[in-house]
This record gives structure tokens, sequence and C-alpha cells, in this order.
């Protein structure tokens, strides 16, 4: 057993540490464990669409998500319509639809923040948007790899979307012909947001 004098001593160190990295004492505990709970799938950081600011898809750790590889120039653009509408309809019970442009399809040609006010003045796109990366082949980006292993295919054209459990896992992947709307995108999301 410790003694009473050596305990003090590290919890007064852990403070003060703490407090010089600008956290409570909690936060700087909780933040291995919250490391620790992030699944393997969402441990990747990304720059925002709108100011390439850093985000960790950790935080949407425990949440149901629809994950799209977009494109501006597409036919199958004013699915971001449909991906607005299941975020609305849904986000409070906790889905979050994630976008990613790509150009991989020769089809997104503009910069972050042109894709970004596109989406926003064209489709009222609120749900997150991630700067331009690729989504298939070797220069894919870490997410989409991962995604394309569990699902057993990568994405064949843009508005490929990826359906994630709770848990981090890859439940099901539809192609671009699947609207946001169709009956059995919307059920098997229906369902993940009932499992706990």
């Amino acid at each position: 057993m410790k003694p009473l004098f050596l305990t003090l001593a590290g919890a007064l160190a852990a403070t003060l540490a703490a407090s010089a990295a600008g956290q409570t004492p909690a936060a700087a505990g909780s933040a291995p464990a919250a490391a620790a709970s992030c699944p393997a799938t969402l441990n990747h950081t990304f720059p925002r669409l709108q100011d390439e600011k850093p985000q960790s898809l950790c935080q949407y750790t425990g949440k149901v998500l629809l994950v799209v590889n977009t494109a501006s120039y597409c036919g199958f653009t004013p699915q971001y319509q449909g991906l607005e509408a299941l975020y609305g309809k849904y986000r409070d019970r906790g889905l979050v639809v994630l976008g990613f442009p790509s150009n991989d399809f020769a089809q997104e040609k503009g910069s972050n923040k042109e894709i970004a006010d596109f989406c926003e003045n064209t489709f009222g796109v609120k749900f997150p948007m991630f700067a331009a990366s690729s989504v298939r082949g070797k220069d894919a980006n870490p997410l989409f790899r991962q995604l394309a292993q569990q699902a057993g295919r990568q994405p064949l054209w843009n508005f490929h979307k990826y359906l994630v459990g709770r848990d981090g896992k890859v439940i099901a992947n539809y192609t671009s012909m699947t609207a946001p709307n169709d009956r059995s995108l919307v059920a098997e999301i229906e369902k993940s947001l009932s499992a706990r």
C-alpha cells in the first residue's frame, strides 16, 4: 500500500499536468479510455470539408453511420437531397451520414471550398462532409480501405454507400443505384438504429 503522501503527490502531479495541457483532470483521465473505446474503423482523422480543420471520426462512436463517396458532377448527385433527408429524419435517433467527395471517377473537380458551397447552396447539405480524397484502389483513404475490406467491395461509382453499425462494423453496402429512400436501405437503417 502506498503512503498517503505519495498518492496525494501523484494526484497533484496529474492535476497539474492536465491543467498545463488545458484539460480538466477528469478529461485528462478519460482521453485514453475514449480512444480505447473507438472502433478501429473510426480511428481516423480527416479534414472537414468547409474549413479543413481535422475531425476525429471517433466522435461518431456508438452512432449508426451511412458513409458515402460523393461527387458534384455526376448523374447521381441529386442523391445529396435524399441523404440530407435521411440525416434530418434519423439523426436524433443516432444516424450520421458522412460524405467523402472524391474525384476517382473524374466528376469532382472543385476545391474543397467550391464543393462545400455547392453542397450547401444546391442541396442544403448539413450532414458532415470531409475534404476530397480517394476512395478506391491503392490511394484510397484509410477509412474506405477498411470499409471495402469489411464489405468485400470497393465503391464502383460515386454515391456508393456503406452502412456501419454502432459497433463500427459494416452491416451492408449499396451501389449508386440504391437511392437514399430505397425501402431496403431505410429498413436496414431503422433496424440498426433499434439495435443497442
